[in-house]
């Protein structure tokens, strides 16, 4: 099954690994927008934290994790394949004291 892709912006890179590279930088810079809502900054005065403005920022990682998902040509059985396997590993990581 072909997924089609979400966005239909013009600007979006032709090539595949442009749209990756894209792509991951956008994850980057939503999960920085969703840093800022904490507070990280110990030398600051602390604010409430708004959990409206969070999910809001968690939906923006999905969306750009999905399309990369799409652009990878993941099926969701592979990615649920995928996430089991990684799972494992990592588990068996802090097992290990990796």
């Amino acid at each position: 099954m072909q997924l089609a892709r979400i966005t239909t912006s013009t600007g979006y890179p032709q090539i595949k690994e442009e749209r990756i590279s894209v792509l991951a930088t956008a994850m980057i810079h939503e999960a920085i927008e969703l840093q800022r809502l904490t507070n990280w900054k110990w030398w600051k005065k602390p604010t409430k934290f708004d959990d409206a403005r969070a999910k809001e920022e968690v939906i923006d990682l999905w969306h750009f994790l999905v399309q990369t998902s799409i652009e990878l040509g993941m099926t969701p059985k592979e990615i649920l394949e995928q996430y089991l396997r990684k799972n494992q590993i990592n588990k068996e990581r802090q097992e290990k004291g990796y």
